[in-house]
């Protein structure tokens, strides 16, 4: 068991981290000299993601060189060994901050095996700041956060994302993004997964779904949206999956309802032809 006190530290240190960080990402902002492509189109990487890593490894090994870290630029650093695991992405929604779209955000979270307890998501733009550490509650800007109370599905607002590699599979979501949003008010798509699940934890959406993510993506908004009293799991509603790279996060009133839609999505292949459930990974009707 981590005591209250323990988890309380580092959330302040992860804070500290993610401030620090987000000011040197938006000393970036509409300054960058280069951006280069990671690997698969639209993977992208400035010197804004590497500065803002940089300053969060600082803190991090500063204060808590015993354990290990999860960056995704740097990959695995520190102790790799220990079962704190520090999974931090410098700037989500790297595309977004290169083509100067203000949605994206620095997110710090803390796996203590494999479970997110602590959680940080700074949104430098807006100068937005969401923390949460497991059983001491979720707050933006230091006021408490719950979920929306939105029963409904016809009346929620969703928000999801697609995949790097949405152009080689027909596994990649199109099929699903389409279905829900003729049941809803609609579906957004902000570029940003962190910022996608503080604020179905705040209220602003209702839940959301995506796939091929990682887990420095992910892990901070998880635990921020359970201790908003929001629910995650795999699409079918079993235990959520990290090494899955997919993720049903709600408020809870809709999960069942929701996962149930996605289950039930035809995918769309890169052809246009609909593909059968053993290519997709996902039930036909």
């Amino acid at each position: 068991m981590i005591s209250t006190s323990e988890l309380q530290t580092y959330l302040d240190i992860a804070t500290e981290a993610a401030l620090a960080a987000g000011a040197v990402v938006q000393s970036y902002y509409g300054a960058l000299d280069g951006v280069v492509e990671k690997g698969r189109p639209g993977d992208l990487v400035t010197q804004a993601d590497k500065a803002s890593e940089a300053v969060i490894l600082d803190v991090l090994q500063r204060h808590l060189p015993q354990h290990g870290i999860l960056a995704e630029e740097s990959g695995n650093v520190g102790n790799s060994q220990s079962e704190y695991l520090w999974a931090i992405d410098p700037l989500d929604g790297t595309t977004n901050f290169a083509h100067q779209y203000p949605s994206f955000a620095v997110s710090i979270g803390l796996l203590v095996a494999d479970i997110p307890q602590v959680g940080v998501i700074f949104d430098p733009f807006h100068q937005e700041l969401f923390r949460a550490a497991r059983g001491l509650g979720a707050t933006r800007d230091r006021c408490s956060i719950r979920v929306s109370q939105t029963k409904d599905l016809s009346k929620s607002l969703l928000v999801t994302g697609f995949a790097y590699d949405r152009r080689e599979t027909p596994d990649n979501n199109y099929a699903e993004f389409c279905h829900l949003t003729h049941l809803t008010q609609g579906v957004r798509r902000s570029g940003s997964a962190a910022l996608d699940l503080a604020y179905v934890a705040c209220g602003r959406l209702d839940g959301y779904w995506e796939r091929g993510l990682s887990p420095w993506d992910i892990t901070a908004g998880i635990i921020l949206l359970e201790e908003a009293g929001g629910k995650v799991s795999a699409y079918d509603v079993s235990s959520f999956d990290m090494a899955s790279g997919r993720i049903l996060a709600t408020n809870g009133y809709l999960h069942a309802a929701l996962s149930n839609e996605l289950m039930h999505v035809r995918s769309i292949s890169l052809s246009g032809n609909n593909r059968n459930s053993e290519e997709s990974g996902v039930t036909s009707n």
